[in-house]
Parts: C-alpha cells; structure tokens; sequence
C-alpha cells in the first residue's frame, strides 16, 4: 500500500473540491457531487468523510451489498441521517483530520484564530481525511489493475482510517470496520468485476 502521507498538500485546513471527481467514473462522481450538495444543505464547515459515505450508500448498490444484510444498512443511514444532533455536533467545531494531511496553523499575527477556511463555512473544501480517502480509492483500483474507481474502493478507503468520521458513524451502527475492508478485499479477489455484488452479498457478516 502506498503511503497516505503522499497526499499531502499546503492549500490549507482541507482541500479545494475542484479535482474531488478527477478520475472517477461517472456513478462516483455522482458520488462526490452528492457529498458535496450534503455538506451544503447541512451547512457543515467542510465535505468529510461521514458525508463521502452518506452519498456513496445513496448511491452505489456494490457498497450497500458490502454493509451486508438490510438490517444493518438500515441501522448505518439511521446514524448517518442523524448526524445533526448528538456526536455529530461536536464536528461542527473542527475540521476532520485523521492526520493524513497536515492541518495549516493560524498566521503568526493572528495568534489563536483559525486558519483561512477553517473559521466559517466551507463546504466547498474537502477535509484532510476525505482528500485522503479519496486519494487511497483510486490507489486501490490501480492496485487491482481496474480500469475505474469502484464504489468499494472508496468504502474501503474510508474503513480503513480508524480516525475518520466515517469510521466513527461505522462503529456506532455496530459495523466493524477492519471486517468491512476484509469483505471488500476478499470479494475483490475472488469475483470479477461483474460478479462482485453479489459476491459482497453472499459474505459472512460477523456484526
């Protein structure tokens, strides 16, 4: 695997969206736009990983296969439906790093006040852990010789970031998420493209 440290960049507290669907088919780029209009309408400080994945199980049937059986879909988009209260108030007040990208400091003359992007609302930024996630999706179809991004790449680029919001959201809906990447890997192994879905289906499911 490569090192997510090659991610990095020193545009600021998150990453620009404008190169967010760069190399992604057209159902992820669905994706990233559906991110991207959640963090919106939610008025959310940045596009993170918890929203990355709220779009991708509205959007793609090969990582709702991959959660598994519907009980457990429905009990993941209950927590992620709900992120506006409870745990996910206290997002509000940073953004999401999982320490893949470093996080810009606040300018030396203005000690104490957030970086540029990081003090008001800016969903049209990626957080340094969905840049991230982004970055190790298209690294894991490279891996596997694929010709495009699937849908599993980025669920388990999101999994695999045991900081990430996404993770969190995850583990709250009782979903480990090192065996949602071991799912993933083994069906990616195992199943040609056409015949991973139901293959994902047709997992063990230990949670």
């Amino acid at each position: 695997m490569q090192p997510r440290t090659a991610h990095r960049t020193d545009a600021g507290p998150a990453a620009r969206h404008q190169d967010g669907a760069a190399g992604l088919g057209a159902e992820l780029a669905a994706v990233v736009a559906g991110a991207r209009r959640r963090a919106v309408r939610d008025r959310d400080r940045h596009t993170d990983t918890a929203h990355l994945l709220h779009a991708l199980l509205e959007h793609d049937p090969e990582a709702r296969a991959a959660v598994g059986e519907p009980r457990r879909l429905a009990r993941l988009l209950g927590y992620l439906v709900q992120r506006s209260i409870g745990y996910g108030l206290r997002w509000q007040a940073g953004v999401e790093d999982s320490g893949a990208i470093p996080l810009a400091t606040a300018p030396a003359d203005r000690p104490g006040r957030p970086a540029a992007g990081a003090g008001g609302r800016d969903a049209d930024r990626w957080s340094p852990a969905a840049a991230a996630a982004l970055a190790e999706a298209r690294a894991r179809a490279r891996r596997r010789g694929a010709p495009r991004v699937a849908g599993t790449d980025l669920l388990a680029a999101l999994a695999a970031d045991p900081r990430s919001r996404a993770v969190e959201v995850l583990e709250r809906a009782g979903i480990a998420a090192s065996e949602l990447v071991a799912r993933i890997e083994s069906a990616a192994q195992a199943c040609a493209d056409d015949d991973r879905q139901e293959c994902l289906r047709s997992a063990p499911s230990t949670s």
